[in-house]
């Protein structure tokens, strides 16, 4: 373990083996962290929050505050952060809310870029990568793989499907299908994310299928999508990946205002 002579670490925090803190940083009484993190200067990390393994944290990032809500009175939530993850410069990261859950969420092998800000009780999967000065509301979901460019800004309840791309400065405001590309604004979805899948080696022939069940689903006459979605369910042989679509579609019908996660608010439990 090595912590600068300047670093305030709090003698109730739990800090691993081979943790390395710079200077200024500053690390508060609830927070655990696990062993081989790097946390250079000038970071702070606050509130209940618990930090795996093997994770990078650069300067002036804030990891831990308060939520930026005005229902939060000040309750005992959580941030659970998972292991490889970078996270760099000036990102903010908020623990959750009593009415969403209780917890923020962070998988593995996350890449956050300068200026980002993940609000509270979001829930990040596994290697999605955000870019600088992209902005996520509150109950946000980012699916495994999903790649969010240059200040992208996501309404709160929204849903971000595995392995999609989002375009810089595209404002979201329903969820993004799995496996497309979203960008412009008002958004939409332009075409298959076909270089993020094969970079993440899906097979060709998983990638036609993914552009049939797009040309269906997009550019088709019909404008049921429910029929649509039968037809595709009905087909021989179907794929994982086209299951992922078919679910993805029917929770979108199931919330509010094209948001599946609308379907899950709770109703405060207090009032101003």
């Amino acid at each position: 373990m090595k912590i600068h002579s300047t670093a305030v670490v709090h003698s109730k925090a739990e800090i691993g083996k081979d943790v390395e803190i710079g200077p200024f940083s500053v690390i508060d009484e609830n927070v655990k962290i696990d062993d081989g993190n790097v946390i250079k200067n000038n970071v702070t990390i606050i509130g209940n929050t618990t930090i795996a393994n093997n994770n990078v944290i650069f300067p002036n990032a804030v990891i831990g505050s308060e939520p930026q809500d005005l229902k939060y009175y000040g309750e005992q939530t959580k941030l659970i952060i998972g292991s490889n993850n970078i996270i760099r410069e000036f990102v903010t990261i908020n623990t959750g809310t009593e009415n969403g859950g209780g917890e923020t969420l962070i998988g593995d092998d996350n890449f956050f870029m300068a200026c980002s800000h993940i609000a509270h009780d979001c829930i990040i999967e596994n290697n999605v990568l955000i870019a600088n000065c992209v902005l996520l509301g509150g109950h946000i979901k980012i699916e495994k793989h999903a790649k969010l460019m240059g200040l992208a800004g996501i309404q709160p309840f929204v849903t971000i499907g595995q392995y999609s791309y989002v375009g810089g400065l595209t404002r979201i405001v329903q969820d993004v299908p799995p496996y497309m590309i979203v960008e412009g604004n008002p958004a939409k979805v332009r075409q298959i994310n076909t270089i993020g899948l094969e970079r993440a080696g899906f097979s060709q022939d998983k990638i036609n299928a993914i552009k049939e069940a797009f040309k269906q689903l997009f550019r088709s006459e019909t404008l049921n999508r429910r029929q649509i979605l039968s037809e595709l369910e009905s087909q021989e042989n179907l794929i994982p990946e086209i299951k992922v679509l078919i679910d993805f579609f029917r929770n979108v019908d199931k919330g509010k205002s094209g948001r599946y996660r609308e379907s899950l608010r709770q109703i405060p439990t207090k009032t101003a």
